[in-house]
């Protein structure tokens, strides 16, 4: 029989020794992302990003709230660290929400439909963080949410496709009804396409270029259906949920930051708001990091390579505390690349007697959606790992992290640790096994292949 879950984040939190604790053997494993594993198999797939055009369907996996009213710009100004100097219909931009303490709640992208109507989409803290702000805060904002598929019961409002690729823009030209409008990095602009009016956004994810397409979601198979006829001209590759997941590591995005949310009197109306059952209350925590205390795992936005994005030139929650530290030293997100010898080691551990490693399931190995592994420098921990993955791009394995800025130096090795304490967590996900370190170069620029 199905247990009642506890009506908010909160009531479930009471009912664990602390948030580390609930996290930590969360029986979820990574992030859904549900749809196909792979179209044809995801080396290819990944390939098709750097040498032809991909077509990801985010149909799926991404929370889409809408805002709208003539509050909306004061709304996103409280509780957003960027800009809205340079906002407004027809542009969108990457959105950074902190606590009041500066510690990061999530990013997003933000979408300008028009003067008082924006949608918020991503992974659902940003979207659930400024929805009960509109909700509690007194704005003038209706707010109507377009769940991800996971937590759908009905239909969603849009289609959602993503082509990248050296190739993209050829192909969308192609199937485009007139003249191909000029649309700038990060605006929005307005195509047709099999006789339907087509919303694209100029946002690349794997630094290749091209443009995210939406409408309503009754357009999708129609769109769909052109894109992949006109496709075999430009050697357009379906992309999987496996080939997808390992997309932002490769571009240099961490997706998925402790929501700094779970700790504190001042964020308790906020988890009281959520549900029981939400994104928040089944996130799961996994690698070799360990703290007892939840803040030990929240970031500022300089740790995640948003301090660009903070701006003082509004109020905003989290601008005191981010002023303090603004100039402070910060931790640095690099990308690590993997010893092959190391990671040989872990896979050859699957096989016959003697300790078992964790094992990296590939392409992608993070096995939950908040993965920390710790970043030895010597005996000194000088960082966090997070999102380890392998791409037929890079030809090695790899991680991005977030280092200590003192110890940061273009090809210094240090030493990540793998597995966790005791044998592995109580997430079903995990496999018993022993931990182990493996040796990493440090790199600051994009990884390109080896």
């Amino acid at each position: 029989m199905r247990q009642t879950p506890p009506p908010s984040l909160e009531a479930k939190l009471q009912n664990h020794a602390s948030p580390v604790e609930m996290l930590r053997h969360s029986p979820t494993g990574g992030y859904e992302f549900p749809f196909a594993a792979q179209y044809t198999n995801w080396r290819d797939e990944q390939r098709a990003w750097q040498e032809s055009v991909v077509l990801f369907d985010q149909s799926f996996h991404m929370t889409d709230v809408y805002f709208e009213g003539p509050d909306v710009r004061r709304l996103l100004s409280d509780v957003a660290v960027n800009t809205f100097k340079n906002f407004g219909a027809n542009r969108a931009k990457q959105i950074v929400a902190c606590n009041d303490e500066g510690k990061v709640i999530g990013d997003a992208i933000l979408f300008g439909h028009s003067e008082h109507k924006v949608s918020v989409v991503g992974r659902p803290s940003v979207p659930n963080w400024v929805n009960f702000h509109a909700e509690t805060g007194g704005y003038d904002v209706e707010v109507t949410r377009d769940e991800r598929t996971v937590s759908n019961l009905g239909n969603r409002l849009i289609y959602r496709y993503q082509i990248q690729g050296p190739h993209a823009l050829k192909l969308i030209q192609k199937v485009h009804e007139g003249p191909f409008p000029e649309i700038k990095f990060f605006h929005l602009g307005d195509l047709q396409i099999a006789g339907r009016k087509v919303r694209a956004l100029n946002h690349n994810m794997s630094r290749m270029g091209g443009l995210e397409l939406h409408g309503p979601v009754e357009d999708g198979p129609a769109i769909l259906d052109a894109l992949l006829t006109a496709g075999p001209e430009f050697g357009l590759v379906r992309g999987g949920s496996r080939a997808y997941a390992t997309v932002s590591p490769e571009s240099g995005w961490i997706p998925s930051p402790m929501p700094a949310i779970y700790a504190g009197e001042t964020m308790k109306p906020y988890r009281e708001w959520l549900p029981g059952d939400g994104f928040e209350a089944n996130a799961s925590l996994g690698g070799s990091y360990y703290s007892e205390d939840i803040e030990d795992y929240y970031q500022t936005p300089w740790d995640l390579g948003y301090g660009g994005h903070v701006k003082f030139d509004h109020d905003f929650i989290g601008r005191e505390a981010l002023e303090k530290i603004a100039a402070q030293p910060h931790r640095r997100k690099v990308w690590l690349k993997w010893n092959d010898e190391d990671v040989l080691k872990v896979f050859a551990s699957q096989l016959g007697n003697g300790p078992r490693y964790k094992y990296m399931e590939v392409p992608n190995a993070y096995y939950s959606i908040l993965p920390f592994d710790k970043v030895l420098m010597g005996d000194r921990m000088v960082g966090l790992s997070t999102y380890t993955v392998y791409t037929s791009n890079v030809r090695h394995w790899f991680s991005l992290a977030m280092i200590d800025e003192n110890a940061v130096a273009e090809g210094t090795t240090v030493r990540v640790v793998w597995g966790e304490e005791g044998g592995g967590s109580a997430k079903p996900i995990v496999e018993r096994h022993e931990q182990t370190d493996i040796r990493a170069t440090l790199h600051t620029e994009r990884l390109n292949e080896q």
